[in-house]
């Protein structure tokens, strides 16, 4: 997420707060939550978090050619936080912290935190790459698992739901936004 142009920290934070609330309440038991977060709002994030859900894993990845007019250290990373509603959640396409009879299968995803394979494009229209989401989807999710995004934008998660056999169900308040994410799905 990133700040509402026109709200003061304090109620960015309350706003974040809230919607968190409820995404707490309607999460599956089993279900997870991602949240990307620039590195100037990635402790509120990690605070407001840990308030409902269980951190999981704080994933860094290279942002590269963002627009960064900083006067000292260039920021080319952005963080992912991985939070779950319970200690039972499904990650790398297993049951983590339900018994299960089931083989473990190890698939080729990766699991550091540390994502520097998936080369970040200028975040253009508020777009992100699709690997990103993919990578994602494939470890939290199984096809024909609902996923949901409540901040569409360009339809990113949408269409990389749609690519890999995901139902989706996406918010976006500007309408303009919306009927363009709704077309780029339905195109694909």
């Amino acid at each position: 997420t990133d700040s509402e142009q026109g709200k003061t920290l304090q109620q960015y934070y309350e706003w974040n707060g809230l919607w968190l609330e409820e995404a707490y309440r309607v999460l599956k038991k089993t279900g997870g939550i991602y949240i990307f977060s620039p590195w100037q709002y990635s402790g509120m994030h990690q605070g407001l978090l840990s308030n409902l859900f269980k951190i999981q894993s704080r994933i860094t990845w290279r942002k590269a050619g963002s627009q960064d007019n900083s006067k000292t250290w260039k920021n080319h990373t952005s963080d992912i936080w991985f939070a779950t509603k319970t200690d039972d959640f499904l990650f790398n396409q297993r049951a983590v912290g339900i018994k299960s009879d089931e083989p473990v299968l190890d698939h080729d995803i990766v699991k550091s935190n540390l994502w520097l394979d998936i080369p970040g494009i200028p975040e253009k229209n508020g777009r992100y790459p699709q690997k990103l989401f993919s990578r994602i989807l494939e470890s939290s999710s199984f096809k024909l698992n609902w996923v949901l995004d409540p901040f569409m934008k360009t339809g990113d998660v949408g269409l990389a739901s749609k690519l890999g056999g995901r139902r989706f169900i996406g918010f976006e308040t500007n309408k303009d936004h919306l009927l363009l994410a709704m077309k780029r799905i339905d195109g694909n």
